[in-house]
């Protein structure tokens, strides 16, 4: 088929979640996509469905051979990908204490590393038709780091320094980035997506227990409309001048917010510390400048 003037989506984790209601919300729209998951077969009802604008490909993001395989899957079948949303993920509950080496690894094979294969296996594309919008799912708490969830905030913060130097890289060349970073929204995250570590320290239950029952309370009930953000995923992608940033729901907005007056209250304490550390005479410039 055609896809001159269709855009081709490569939504990574698309069995469940946003990623799943994404596609769904894409296909209904007339776009073509490119659903990847561990478990294919998840996704044969929406192939089934739009037989001719569905690719449903296996990609544990872990895996590079399968990362590469997937993009080159994609680009036979369509001929180009102009959206790539890094959506698979976990979570890995506990304090940093508490979580095994084995544990902080696989979440940063999955989050991090996982992401970063895509990315730059979907680039070299990107660049050559001067064109594409990347989506990458952070998270509040890629932005504000949360006592006993410090190990997964950790790999949406490399996420987010990640995204941002990369939007500079890409830009002059076509290409748009934006960090997605929801709040508490309305899917298997608290569930099937958020595993709890087995090395439970007692001393952190008066820190980390009232957070422990709110993950679990507050699963099912979460304030958040998925189909919402879905919404407004794709909304940011037909922005002319799209944001880095796109945090979602009014929990994201105000926890981000507070994290900011929080640093700024930080760099005006400190400010004459700060500025008192150069050698004497020497014109400080802007990082990077």
């Amino acid at each position: 088929m055609s896809t001159q003037n269709t855009r081709v989506w490569f939504i990574t984790g698309s069995s469940t979640g946003f990623g799943r209601i994404l596609a769904e919300q894409l296909l209904e729209r007339g776009e073509i996509v490119v659903a990847t998951a561990r478990k294919p077969e998840q996704l044969e009802d929406l192939a089934t469905t739009y037989p001719d604008r569905v690719l449903a490909i296996r990609l544990d993001v872990t895996k590079p051979s399968e990362v590469r395989e997937a993009v080159n899957l994609a680009i036979a079948q369509f001929g180009k990908i102009d959206v790539l949303v890094n959506n698979a993920g976990y979570g890995t509950m506990g304090a940093i204490e508490e979580v095994t080496d084995t544990e902080v690894r696989q979440q940063y094979e999955t989050n991090v590393f996982g992401a970063l294969d895509v990315i730059r296996a979907v680039l070299p594309q990107m660049r050559q038709q001067h064109s594409g919008h990347i989506l990458n799912l952070s998270s509040v708490g890629g932005v504000v780091s949360f006592a006993g969830a410090g190990v997964y905030c950790s790999t949406k913060f490399a996420l987010e320094g990640i995204s941002e130097a990369l939007a500079k890289e890409v830009a002059p060349l076509g290409i748009k980035v934006t960090l997605v970073e929801p709040g508490a929204f309305r899917t298997d995250f608290n569930g099937r997506s958020l595993v709890a570590t087995e090395n439970m320290i007692a001393d952190y239950d008066e820190v980390i227990g009232s957070f422990r029952e709110w993950v679990q309370d507050v699963d099912g009930k979460q304030p958040g409309d998925p189909l919402k953000a879905v919404q407004a995923m794709i909304q940011v992608v037909e922005s002319e001048s799209p944001p880095l940033r796109l945090p979602l729901g009014a929990d994201s907005v105000s926890a981000i917010e507070t994290k900011l007056e929080s640093v700024k209250a930080d760099v005006d304490a400190g400010r004459e510390i700060a500025i008192s550390t150069a050698y004497e005479g020497v014109i400080v410039g802007e990082i990077g400048g």
